[in-house]
């Protein structure tokens, strides 16, 4: 539908500027100004004669240069558009924006972007749903469930500045059922003839959402379950091998209702501690990209803290190149955007905070010790495609060949946490072609307590997909090198350690055993930690296998 109708809406305009530039003839006739120079006719030549007509046929005389009023719903100047629509009542007052609702025939059909969410008219989803009609077209867009008992419409007609929800408690309407509960229970509460999503509480309340029609929510969920070999592991304390659901993963995505453009996305983490992981509202501000979001701050730079468990290759994020430099909040807000029209520069500016120990889930906090300081951070980054684009959510999976992409996240923030204060800088490199996709990224911060340290963690990962829609390969390798703290300074119950250096690698193979829904990995780790001599712990070397089999519905 929006589609279509902007492409008539070009067609004829380019059939108008072409009719008003030829139907302007004589010595007195002007050239169209508002016409391409292709297209204007000098002012002294007549176009050809019609075939159908004699050649001595009068030419007929013109319309008026303009439309002269943009609000009688006449096309003034016979050029095909009529009132808001013709570029000549672009400045008019009647035509602005932000005037109102948009919910009813009248405002739904008058060229005007009345709410000011950057859609006109039938583009609006406000312009797609009961009482509107004008934007059914041929077939009515009512669901089953938003229809009244008669299966027919029966309601009364709205003027001026009327939207749907004024029907409420009005029109014989009791207003006794607006919730999800009372609307969904079969029963008229209220005596008013209306049943549940007939009823225009049901049907007009924005709070209610079992009579809404879904603008599109996904709901996923991702299992995995794995094998795992552990080569160092100690048989007196445990066993080398388990079998467990590696993960469990529920995700619901979507819109917000009633906001144009809008986006949120709530990810659970059912495992020991059943917990929401990542929690993200996000509303566009203007028709050009920019937004404006709240969060559960998982993510400040990095984005391997937010990318599903279902997209990593190496099935789990390094963890050194998060644990010293990314910490939970309790929320977070931020903004962003693109800074060229053509989205090649964006940026987010982010602001967060939070106190206690794992605050970057949604009500998971805990203080082990007498600690309690507040603790919060704020940064920037910059978004840059040099060539095609990347996303911060895009999957590292390969499934089928991706185009050909070069780009690049840079950024820095200041961390305030509860025993450290640090600045940080954190970069990535994304590189995709074909059937090969390279990200490396490397994380810098300066510790400004228990005596000075720098701290640098890098992490470099190749994707291959060595058979489209089946075989794939991936693997990582990285490092965390830290300098030596002050130990006369570090605390002695609870808060940071020494941090061991480390390096660490890894591959994977991936079978995609059913479309991209079903996915067999093997992979296989080895990691070095540094020895420290303060440290009880003797085990320096880490090797494991592990198999695991995913479901991504």
């Amino acid at each position: 539908m929006r589609y279509g109708a902007r492409f008539a809406l070009t067609g004829a305009l380019l059939l108008a500027v072409t009719g008003t530039a030829w139907a302007q003839t004589g010595e007195d006739a002007a050239p169209d100004e508002g016409a391409p120079a292709d297209l204007q006719m000098p002012a002294n030549e007549a176009p050809p004669a019609d075939a159908d007509e004699p050649a001595g046929a009068p030419v007929p005389t013109s319309s008026p240069a303009t439309e002269s009023r943009c609000d009688d719903g006449a096309d003034d100047d016979g050029d095909g558009m009529v009132d808001c629509a013709d570029a000549d009542c672009f400045e008019d007052p009647i035509c602005e924006a932000n005037t109102g609702d948009e919910r009813n025939d009248e405002r739904c059909s008058d060229w005007v972007d009345n709410d000011g969410d950057g859609m006109t008219d039938c583009e609006d989803t406000d312009c797609t749903t009961p009482p509107v009609t004008v934007c059914e077209g041929s077939a009515a867009r009512m669901t089953p469930a938003s229809q009244p008992n008669d299966g027919e419409e029966d309601l009364p007609e709205l003027e001026g500045d009327m939207s749907a929800e004024d029907l409420i408690g009005g029109f014989g309407d009791a207003d006794g059922e607006r919730n999800d509960y009372l609307c969904s229970d079969g029963a008229d509460n209220d005596g008013d003839g209306r049943t549940d999503c007939a009823d225009f509480g049901c049907r007009f309340d924005p709070q209610v959402t079992v009579c809404t029609a879904s603008p599109g929510y996904r709901f996923g969920v991702v299992a995995g379950v794995g094998f795992e070999y552990d080569a160092q592991a100690d048989d007196d304390i445990q066993t080398p091998y388990d079998v467990r659901f590696t993960r469990l993963q529920l995700r619901a995505l979507g819109q917000i209702p009633y906001i144009e453009n809008s986006f949120f996305l709530i990810s659970a983490r059912l495992e020991r501690s059943p917990r929401i992981t990542f929690a993200h509202f996000q509303i566009p501000v203007g028709n050009r990209g920019h937004y404006v979001a709240i969060n559960s701050g998982g993510g400040n730079l990095s984005s391997a803290l937010i990318i599903s468990t279902a997209k990593q290759p190496l099935l789990d994020p390094p963890f050194y190149m998060l644990n010293e430099f990314e910490e939970g909040n309790g929320a977070a807000m931020e903004a962003g955007g693109p800074l060229l029209p053509s989205g090649r520069l964006r940026f987010r500016v982010f602001a967060a905070g939070g106190s206690g120990r794992s605050n970057g889930n949604v009500g998971g906090r805990f203080f082990p010790d007498d600690n309690q300081n507040f603790t919060y951070t704020a940064g920037a980054q910059l978004h840059l495609n040099f060539i095609g684009h990347f996303g911060r959510f895009d999957s590292p999976l390969l499934y089928t060949k991706v185009p050909l992409g070069l780009g690049m996240l840079i950024g820095g923030k200041w961390d305030q946490r509860a025993d450290e204060r640090y600045p940080a800088a954190n970069a990535l490199l994304v590189f995709k072609h074909s059937y090969f996709l390279f990200r490396f990224e490397n994380y810098f911060k300066y510790s400004l307590d228990f005596g000075g340290s720098v701290q640098n963690a890098f992490n470099a990962q190749l994707s291959v997909l060595l058979y489209p829609r089946w075989l794939m390969f991936a693997a990582d390798f990285g490092m965390y090198r830290g300098g030596d703290f002050d130990e006369d300074e570090l605390p002695t119950e609870g808060g940071p350690q020494q941090p061991r250096n480390e390096w660490q690698a890894r591959a994977a193979l991936h079978l995609w055993w059913y479309r991209n829904i079903g996915l067999l990995s093997l992979l296989y780790t080895e990691r070095h930690l540094e020895d420290l001599e303060f440290r009880d712990d003797d085990q320096n070397t880490e090797r494991s296998v592990r198999v695991e089999v995913q479901f991504r519905f």
